[in-house]
């Protein structure tokens, strides 16, 4: 299969219910329970939950009360991001033992370019399987991986094995692959998106690529030609070692639902002093306040507000937020608040290939193996 376009050998490595697996390791008792990781089974919400929690239809963002509900067994444990971090950081040195091009996505899941590697193994599919190895054997996890020619099919074949397996997607087979593609299994298409491709009569990649890009651009936006280039095998996005924030933010869940604006202000202004701790952290500053509101029945409700220049200091981050709080009626009780800064000074335009550099990847296909 020839492509007009660079070719990688990118891999997407995706540890296996990762805090879940963590709290297991580190207490033997809890192997082969219904496990989940976050504030418990009142007020709490899930941030993570073991295979066997799954089996019950236990997932992430769940309340802790309809996570109970559905397992009544379910063990609760509180989160430990230090401990999250630390193995983490032991995952990603193994990484950086096979190639620089590196970029963590979060805690437990990354993108590695091992087109050019340090052990100088062609293979995409066996580095994957050593470095899986390594990290069963070095930290006591499992985890899965994908492996293809862009970032876009690796992330997507990293779930089809879960878990502790691995897909390959090689060239050859990237076309085939993404027609008989079930349409909620594109990285990308949510809940929403998905219903509303249903309705226009597209349910697998190769319904997609049916439509043209002015009819998906005409429905879908500006994901209309990511919608349009990513069914035909066409993501160039580059594996970016040192992977910018696009946001910064800092949220608290309440024990108590508020019922009032005036309650929130306290609760505002410790979030805006937490945030403004993690932009001096990092040195960052950004243009656009947005504020997250939660409700009492789980929807969310954001509100933004772009101002022209950039801050990083509590005070005008509280004046802004306040100022979106009252921007509209609350239409029930809140039981989250988050405050975040987007429109950063670190923003910068992606890099894109240069047509000398098409030319060479172009050449060089022919030699390509997964």
């Amino acid at each position: 299969m020839d492509f007009d376009f660079p070719l990688r050998k990118i891999i997407h490595v995706d540890m296996d219910a990762f805090y879940a697996s963590v709290e297991q390791l580190d207490n033997p008792e809890l192997k082969g329970k219904p496990l989940a990781v976050g504030g418990g089974a009142k007020r709490g919400v899930v941030s993570a939950a073991s295979y066997e929690a799954r089996k019950f239809g236990v997932r992430s963002a769940m309340s802790g009360f309809l996570a109970k509900k559905r397992c009544p067994e379910l063990i609760f444990v509180r989160p430990r991001f230090d401990r999250y971090k630390e193995i983490s950081t032991q995952i990603r040195k193994i990484f950086y033992e096979y190639t620089d091009l590196v970029e963590p996505l979060s805690l437990d899941e990354a993108y590695l370019d091992v087109t050019k590697n340090k052990k100088g193994n062609p293979s995409a599919s066996l580095i994957a399987e050593e470095i899986r190895a390594k990290i069963l054997k070095d930290v006591g996890l499992t985890a899965s991986a994908g492996i293809s020619i862009n970032k876009f099919i690796a992330k997507v074949a990293s779930d089809y094995n879960k878990p502790n397996g691995q897909k390959t997607v090689p060239p050859e087979e990237v076309l085939d692959f993404l027609e008989a593609l079930d349409i909620r299994k594109f990285y990308g298409v949510g809940k929403v998106t998905a219903e509303r491709m249903y309705q226009l009569g597209i349910f697998t990649g190769k319904d997609l690529k049916t439509k043209d890009v002015d009819f998906l651009t005409e429905h879908f936006g500006k994901s209309g030609k990511f919608y349009f280039n990513v069914v035909r095998g066409i993501h160039l996005s580059e594996v970016k070692p040192n992977r910018i924030a696009k946001s910064v933010g800092a949220e608290r869940t309440f024990s108590d639902n508020l019922t009032s604006e005036i309650f929130m202000l306290e609760k505002l202004e410790n979030i805006a002093n937490e945030l403004e701790k993690r932009l001096k952290k990092y040195a960052i500053s950004g243009k656009t306040v947005t504020l997250k509101i939660k409700y009492s029945d789980f929807t969310t409700q954001t509100r933004s507000k772009t101002i022209a220049y950039f801050i990083a200091d509590k005070s005008l981050i509280l004046e802004t937020a306040k100022e979106l709080l009252y921007q509209e009626k609350l239409k029930d009780s809140v039981r989250l608040l988050g405050i975040s800064l987007s429109n950063l000074n670190t923003d910068k335009k992606d890099k894109k290939p240069s047509k000398t550099e098409d030319k060479k990847s172009i050449s060089v296909q022919l030699k390509f193996e997964f």
